[in-house]
């Protein structure tokens, strides 16, 4: 991703360009709320007519890990959340598959148990250093613009051995959406900053966002010593933040806020194809038991940042952590790895 901020967005979009991942996630809880058959079906119309499709998500299958098919990970399922805070024909190239100027902002590997109690997301910095098949070293985010998502998927099955079910892509513009949708959310700003890309001073400690302060709070990198780092903390925090509001029975209960909810996500969302409103549906129900305390989030570990061969400012990748996670992973243990790291 280059390291200008992407310029502020009109207002009306092409739908094809209105993505977010991370409200697609949400939306599998909302979708864990019906109670009708009515509602269900209204529900999933307006999910699989509203949101887009990614014409190539995944490589070559020869190329790809294998699917479990017994054991405690054959029921696990890994979501690859990815973020961008660009827009435009760049985009589409990259979700058709092609090289283009696209580089992911964000990006985030969601793995649910198969016991369905928790949900783990890592985030992986953006400048970790890492083999991107048939071009060697490089930043991790250059995946995308080197061919487009499969690729992103290779890189990242690669290096974790482990198979990534869906796909899913965000348009920060996103999170101001369903932030007006909920009337605001409680966020706990961990440092105070003022925003570089809006007229936005941030105090530390909980205050309640707008959708124009959310956006600001989520794209803000420049006003942090640590830069991405803190971006990628404040991420997941107002992911969590989002997930407490809608996950209580105010949300959940009322059938009115729920539709609004899926019908406001919906046009964001850009998923691979096996990802509609049945798959969905399906694993709504199988999360219903899941709570905002439930979902852990935590950064891929590094060994710092330091400078490429070529000059680059880069983050140094940790092999060791790399390889733990991946057996964890394979063995449907990432909650276990967690605690004795110390991470989430």
């Amino acid at each position: 991703m280059s390291e200008q901020m992407a310029p502020p967005v009109p207002a009306r979009r092409r739908r094809n360009t209105r993505r977010n991942v991370l409200l697609f996630f949400l939306a599998i809880f909302v979708v864990a709320a019906v109670v009708s058959g009515l509602f269900v079906f209204n529900l999933a119309h307006s999910f699989d007519t509203k949101t887009q499709k990614i014409a190539q998500a995944f490589p070559n299958e020869a190329s790809r890990p294998v699917k479990p098919t017994e054991g405690p990970a054959s029921g696990a399922m890994n979501v690859l959340l990815l973020g961008s805070d660009s827009r435009g024909a760049a985009l589409s190239q990259a979700e058709a598959g092609d090289p283009s100027n696209q580089r992911s902002d964000t990006m985030m590997w969601v793995h649910i148990p198969a016991d369905r109690k928790n949900i783990y997301m890592m985030s992986i910095m953006r400048d970790t250093w890492v083999d991107i098949p048939g071009h060697g070293e490089a930043k991790i985010n250059a995946a995308m613009a080197y061919g487009g998502v499969p690729l992103v998927v290779q890189t990242l099955e690669g290096l974790f051995k482990n198979r990534i079910d869906h796909v899913a892509i965000v348009d920060f513009e996103g999170f101001k959406a369903i932030t007006d949708a909920l009337g605001g959310v409680e966020v706990n700003v961990p440092i105070a900053f003022k925003a570089h890309t809006a007229d936005f001073t941030f105090k530390a400690g909980p205050q309640k966002l707008t959708g124009d302060q959310a956006l600001a709070f989520v794209r803000e990198r420049y006003a942090f010593v640590d830069g991405d780092y803190q971006r990628v903390k404040d991420q997941q925090i107002f992911l969590k933040a989002i997930l407490n509001t809608v996950l209580t029975p105010a949300t959940l209960t009322n059938p009115v806020k729920v539709t609004d909810l899926v019908n406001q996500v919906s046009p964001y969302v850009s998923v691979d194809k096996g990802l509609d409103s049945a798959t969905v549906g399906s694993l709504a129900l199988s999360l219903r038991n899941v709570r905002g305390s439930d979902v852990k989030s935590f950064t891929l570990p590094t060994l710092g940042t330091g400078t490429s061969a070529d000059g680059q400012s880069i983050v140094l990748r940790d092999d060791a952590a790399i390889s733990a996670i991946a057996k964890a992973l394979s063995s449907d243990s990432l909650g276990t790895y967690l605690k004795a790291a110390k991470l989430g």
